[in-house]
């Protein structure tokens, strides 16, 4: 049984669980081939691996927080940031998170955190400033769902993997056979990068798809936690029409982080969107809300 008040979603739990699954046995492969390739970097490639991946579990709030200019505020400083996030709280019979403001015009929210005791809410200071109160809630509550289904978690994780994939290949070529005069070294060069594409592009596709699933299903669930999905819908609108006013140099900082964000700096064209996008359409996500509000009509 659930431990919250937002909706369970099997397909979202399968998804994950599927996506860690195939992730890690990717990963044990790609290690393997490495250690048989790079003999004589092993132990390097094993010792900086391991650090790199407990860091990253460790500090992957405070990491993603610093980066996107994150900073913790009080109640005093944010009284109505604060009085909305206590009532979904509330509402989702949740832990407060440590609440964050980022001073930026570009309108956005995110959450961070390996579980909920390490929890970072955050919205910049454009989103505060466009949104009304019921919509502000309808994007906190979009958030702490991400928290809820521990899918924050996961896919911090995820893209952490791909990320080592290319480090590790770095490691072995530099340390394993760059002073080598083997014959094979030349073959190594070429092999060893192409196993890592592989890998990359392999994890890569794999978390944006349990990205776009994983937006979807924490619309969802917060639409049906705080029953107005038209509120959370005007903030989508809302976000997504602003963002389109934003300095293309602002968006393309902002950018790297799009799978954590509410709503996306910048959208793949629609030629490859399908494949390569973090969200799901602005289309597809106010269809399914206007579905959900049919939906809550009906009871």
């Amino acid at each position: 049984m659930p431990r919250n008040r937002f909706a369970q979603d099997r397909g979202l739990t399968t998804r994950m669980v599927v996506t860690m699954f195939l992730i890690g046995l990717l990963y044990v492969v790609f290690v393997g081939a490495l250690l048989a390739l790079l003999r004589g970097a092993w132990p390097m490639i094993l010792i900086i691996a391991g650090l790199l991946f407990v860091v990253q579990f460790w500090f992957s709030d405070r990491i993603a927080a610093f980066s996107m200019g994150a900073h913790e505020v009080t109640p005093q400083e944010q009284p109505e940031l604060h009085g909305v996030i206590d009532r979904i709280c509330a509402l989702a019979d949740l832990p407060k998170p440590k609440v964050a403001v980022a001073r930026s015009d570009v309108p956005n929210a995110f959450a961070t955190g390996r579980n909920q005791k390490n929890t970072v809410v955050c919205v910049t200071t454009g989103l505060l400033r466009r949104l009304e109160p019921e919509e502000l809630e309808g994007v906190v509550a979009h958030e702490l769902s991400h928290v809820a289904h521990k899918d924050v978690a996961v896919m911090t994780i995820a893209s952490f993997l791909g990320i080592l994939a290319g480090v590790i290949t770095r490691i072995g070529l530099w340390g394993g056979f760059r002073r080598s005069r083997d014959p094979g070294t030349a073959a190594l060069f070429i092999l060893v990068p192409l196993v890592s594409a592989v890998v990359y592009a392999i994890s890569f596709l794999l978390t944006r798809m349990l990205s776009r699933y994983r937006e979807l299903s924490a619309d969802r669930s917060a639409a049906l936690l705080t029953g107005r999905p038209s509120a959370l819908a005007s903030a989508l609108t809302k976000v997504s029409g602003d963002l389109a006013g934003i300095p293309t140099k602002d968006l393309r900082a902002a950018e790297p982080f799009n799978a954590f964000y509410f709503a996306p700096a910048l959208t793949t064209s629609a030629t490859v969107s399908k494949v390569l996008a973090t969200h799901p359409s602005l289309e597809q996500r106010l269809a399914q809300l206007a579905a959900i509000t049919v939906e809550l009509d009906r009871r």
